[in-house]
C-alpha cells in the first residue's frame, strides 16, 4: 500500500465505518497516547524496565500502525499529502545532511 492509498484508504473508513473525523485535537491527543504507549513498549522490550504481567502481550508492529493511522487522519483532516511532504523531507535532507553523517565521528 502506498501513503496515497494508505490516506485515502483510512479516509474512505473514517467516513464509513468510523461515521466521522475526531477534531484535530482530539486526534493530536490520541497521537500522543498511541506514542506513549509505543514508547512504553520501546522502554520495556530494548531499554531497562521490564514488562509487568499484564504487559507480555503488547504489540509493537500494532502500535506503531495505531501511531501511523492517527497521523493519517491528522494529514487527511489539515489538507497534507503525505507522499509529497516525505519527497519534500527528503529533497531537504539530502542538501542538509549531505557530508553531516559521514563526517560524523561517532557514526564511523
Amino acid at each position: 500500500m502506498t501513503i496515497h492509498e494508505a490516506q485515502t484508504t483510512i479516509d474512505n473508513w473514517i467516513k464509513t465505518v468510523g461515521v466521522r473525523y475526531f477534531s484535530e485535537l482530539t486526534n493530536m491527543t490520541i497521537l500522543t497516547e498511541e506514542v506513549g504507549e509505543l514508547a512504553r513498549i520501546m522502554a520495556r522490550k530494548y531499554g531497562d524496565q521490564s514488562f509487568k504481567k499484564n504487559e507480555e502481550e503488547l504489540n509493537m508492529a500494532d502500535e506503531m500502525a495505531d501511531v501511523l493511522w492517527v497521523l493519517i487522519c491528522l494529514a487527511n483532516q489539515t489538507g497534507v499529502d503525505l507522499t509529497q511532504a516525505l519527497e519534500k523531507n527528503f529533497d531537504k535532507k539530502n542538501i542538509r545532511d549531505v557530508s553531516r553523517h559521514l563526517n560524523n565521528e561517532k557514526l564511523q
